[in-house]
């Protein structure tokens, strides 16, 4: 069975590792007489191919990091076996592929080849040359690349087979519309303290014990880390910075297009392959047709025409009567590169300059931060080489620019320089024997930490936080005493009784979704209204108030609905794609148990050797 067509997609995907995998990879070690870390049934997994796929994906995780890893630190993670079952996965197909004779033509291969830019020569065509220049240097004749090709090409016709004429059952998707787009109307009233017809008591000694009791996480101190820092940011050194007015003029000059803005319009544009067809159009606007009508005619939509804002020079021979027209005029026929065109002007922006003396605090600004990021960065070197010569922190502040200060952090804190996501991933993963060292803030700042000590977690006692109960008593309180007030209106309310009735101002929701929000309701609304039956009226529970809810009506999705459309098709792809993972995991795992899997352990050792 012979495949026709090879994706360009698998080519590039190819070439990207073959080419570029081994840089920096010391590929000569793997010369000897090991070929293969493992195989399935007849596939073997290449041991150089799994060298680049490690190398590959410990570049990419760097490049998501934003710093090295090393291949300790990933192998710790696990990805030293993702990348062998990726490779293991791929073996089987190639392994299913061969079994049941699935392959690529020669000629549709050539074809793919020649076509690959990175093997053609000056002129544009296939340079043979090249071609076997660009294998060499990734350690690969031209016969490996071919059959690498081949192997992936045929591997991917078998997965496509796996998944092609995957059908989603209609009634699992129509269950699925009918949980996120079902609509029920609801009507609610919100009680709180000023509704009550009686007051609250007055909580004696006794009350406030027993809730403080009840509710002792509220009334308990979080695990705190008792933490000294350095740190720097350039607005903290930023008064220090100075910049000289030939400085600024140079910036002023070299954004002057920002500060000084020529007048422009805001302008549309209809084109038309003739001048006569252009010129009738113009005739018809004279006549009182609307511009709007004849872009329709030209099966267009208004902002297929809409050129947004422009100036002058973007319009070319078109500039002169387009800024001369007024707002709302229709000017041309005028000649233009696509061909003779109307404009119409929607509105003029009026020219606005502003002069060096009044960009220069902006620019100061600008310039003072930046080189104050220069100086940090240049500190940073120093700080780390003054603590890895086991200065202390409030040795650096004193030798540097570096600030001493102290916090008692925990999870939530987030003023000063607990502000900043760095810090805090830093105070939470710091421990006891942890070294201070060099960090960056996002702004361009650095700081260093050093844990002192940890707090366990306190209980506060009543005496401390006595207002604290109080508010939370009269909170409970006032939820009781609603609850109570309400109770016998329930019945009358579920008997379809106005809300009205009992003197309660309700508001009515009408078709909300589980996809809604409702503002300022308890988070549980919306899952207290879809739990509750048609005529059926619940209570909810806040701080110091209640929501009375009457679940009016039930409805299905609304029958025409272009945002409903959507979210069909995309439940139904997001679905397959899940089933068809699905299916892929099944295909692989029978092919590795009729095929079986062997591994080489000192193979794979070899390989890591070279990353350590």
């Amino acid at each position: 069975m012979k495949s026709k067509g090879i994706t360009k997609t698998a080519i590039w995907i190819l070439m990207g590792l073959l080419v570029l995998g081994l840089g920096g990879f010391g590929a000569t070690n793997l010369s000897g007489t090991i070929r293969s870390v493992g195989s399935v049934g007849t596939a073997k997994i290449d041991v150089t191919t799994y060298a680049r796929a490690l190398q590959n994906e410990l570049r990419a995780l760097a490049a998501e990091r934003g710093t090295p890893v090393s291949f300790a630190e990933a192998r710790a993670n696990g990805l030293d076996g993702q990348v062998l079952a990726q490779l293991v996965a791929r073996a089987a197909l190639e392994h299913e592929a061969a079994r049941i004779g699935i392959s690529v033509g020669d000629e549709t291969l050539r074809n793919q080849i020649i076509d690959i830019p990175g093997f053609q020569g000056l002129t544009g065509e296939f340079d043979r040359e090249a071609y076997r220049s660009a294998l060499q240097r990734a350690g690969l004749n031209e016969a490996e690349f071919e059959k690498s090709i081949r192997a992936e090409t045929a591997s991917k016709l078998i997965q496509a087979a796996a998944v092609s004429g995957l059908q989603v059952p209609s009634a699992y998707i129509d269950t699925m519309m009918t949980y996120l787009a079902e609509r029920r109307s609801v009507t609610f009233a919100v009680l709180d303290r000023s509704q009550l017809t009686t007051g609250l008591p007055v909580p004696s000694d006794d009350d406030l014990r027993a809730y403080h009791q009840t509710h002792l996480p509220d009334f308990t101190t979080p695990e705190t880390k008792k933490i000294t820092f350095a740190w720097v940011t350039p607005a903290l050194i930023l008064d220090t910075v100075e910049v000289d007015e030939t400085a600024l003029r140079e910036a002023y000059a070299a954004h002057e297009a920002e500060f000084n803005l020529p007048e422009r319009r805001l302008v549309e544009r209809l084109v038309y392959t003739e001048t006569e067809a252009a010129t009738r159009a113009k005739a018809q606007i004279d006549q009182g047709i609307q511009f709007e009508m004849l872009v329709s005619e030209r099966g267009l939509e208004m902002n297929d025409v809409d050129l947004g804002d422009v100036v002058a020079r973007d319009l070319g021979i078109a500039a002169e009567p387009v800024f001369a027209a007024q707002v709302g005029d229709i000017v041309g026929p005028v000649q233009t590169d696509l061909g003779p065109a109307l404009f119409r002007v929607n509105a003029v922006l009026a020219a606005h300059v502003t002069p060096f003396e009044a960009a220069e605090p902006e620019l100061r600004n600008t310039l003072a931060l930046d080189r104050a990021r220069r100086v940090i960065e240049d500190q940073a070197d120093r700080v780390d080489d003054l603590l890895a010569g086991g200065a202390t922190l409030e040795d650096v502040a004193q030798e540097t620019d570096l600030e001493l200060g102290s916090i008692d952090w925990h999870p939530g804190l987030a003023e000063g320089i607990a502000g900043y996501d760095d810090f805090r991933k830093a105070a939470a993963e710091v421990n006891a024997d942890a070294y201070p060292k060099v960090m960056r803030l996002a702004d361009g700042g650095i700081f260093a930490l050093r844990l002192n000590g940890v707090d366990a977690p306190r209980i506060q006692p009543l005496e401390d936080v006595r207002n604290a109960v109080l508010a939370g008593w009269r909170s409970q309180a006032t939820v009781t005493a609603l609850n109570a007030q309400i109770a016998s209106q329930l019945d009358a309310l579920r008997g379809g009784a106005a809300f009205a009735d009992f003197g309660l101002t309700a508001a009515e929701v009408k078709d909300i979704t589980r996809r809604d929000y409702q503002p300022d309701a308890p988070a549980a609304f919306i899952e207290t209204v879809f739990a509750m039956k048609q005529g059926e009226v619940r209570v909810i529970e806040g701080e110091g108030r209640i929501h009375v809810l009457r679940l009016e009506a039930i409805q299905p999705p609304a029958d025409e609905d272009a945002d409903l459309d959507r979210l069909r098709t995309a439940v139904q792809d997001q679905v397959a794609g899940d089933l068809g993972q699905d299916l892929f995991q099944l295909l692989s795992e029978d092919i590795r148990a009729r095929a079986g899997v062997t591994l080489d352990q000192a193979a794979l050792n070899a390989v890591h050797a070279n990353f350590n």
